[in-house]
């Protein structure tokens, strides 16, 4: 039961570890959030379709994506119903005795749920992207907003953290897969791949050459890089404008989608 789950859990876990260590140590996909604010800047004032390319790219790389774990959840639904055949594969297969059609069961939702929480982390991705296309098509090109380019970029950000999700739901199913072979396989896949995640994202040779680059403004590189959600977007957004007009900020009443 533990080999079953212990992938599910670690993909869940992961996202509050790693904005706790987040906290200490700004990961890649935090120290992006300044460039996102950037590409958002310069994007108001160019005159080419370059951004509309870029945005088209990622959103065409999401849609494969999902389309694929589409495909995975429909192989699961069809296996689920040869439960013996699996059970026989498996005798040769795995180390010890084979799981009985319970275990087997447990296993496979799992999968299902993992690949499901997967799809929906991609479909809200793209949706979200769309939400930043039509912000920036709707900004007043040239404008030096600083409180709109930011809450544009969070937008980027909060798509491209929903991406990251999702793309994750994929390594830990590899290391649902290795439970097939022995639960013990799964658990240390999931500690594994878990590891080599955290390395890229606070060690990797990415991160110290994006790092490295003095390009950030240090008053909105806080701003942009702190937003976890549509609540803490709206909340930062009320602030910047009731800085400008010297008006408190009204009570935070939004709601996440």
């Amino acid at each position: 039961m533990l080999g079953s789950l212990f992938p599910l859990v670690g993909w869940l876990l992961y996202a509050v570890i790693v904005s706790r260590i987040e906290r200490v140590r700004p990961s890649l996909s935090l120290i992006m959030s300044e460039h996102r604010r950037r590409w958002v800047a310069n994007a108001l004032s160019r005159d080419n379709p370059v951004d509309a390319i870029l945005t088209s790219n990622l959103m065409g790389s999401i849609s494969f994506f999902a389309s694929t774990m589409v495909l995975l959840i429909i192989a699961l639904f069809t296996v689920s119903s040869q439960f013996e055949a699996i059970g026989s594969v498996l005798g040769d297969l795995r180390f010890g005795p084979p799981p009985g059609p319970f275990e087997l069961e447990v296993q496979l939702l799992s999968m299902l749920a993992l690949l499901t929480a997967g799809f929906f982390s991609f479909t809200l991705s793209l949706r979200q992207f769309n939400h930043f296309c039509i912000l920036l098509g709707a900004a007043r090109h040239g404008t030096d907003d600083q409180s709109e380019i930011i809450a544009i970029a969070a937008i980027n950000s909060i798509a491209a953290r929903n991406f990251n999700q999702g793309i994750r739901a994929y390594y830990f199913f590899i290391a649902a897969v290795a439970w097939f072979w022995t639960p013990l396989a799964s658990i240390a896949g999931t500690l594994i791949i878990a590891g080599i995640l955290m390395m890229r994202e606070f060690h990797s040779a990415a991160r110290s050459l994006i790092a490295g680059l003095d390009v950030a403004d240090a008053d909105t590189t806080i701003k942009a890089a702190k937003f976890t959600g549509y609540r803490q977007a709206a909340s930062s957004l009320r602030s910047a404008k009731a800085e400008k007009t010297g008006k408190k900020p009204p009570e935070d009443s939004t709601e996440t989608p």
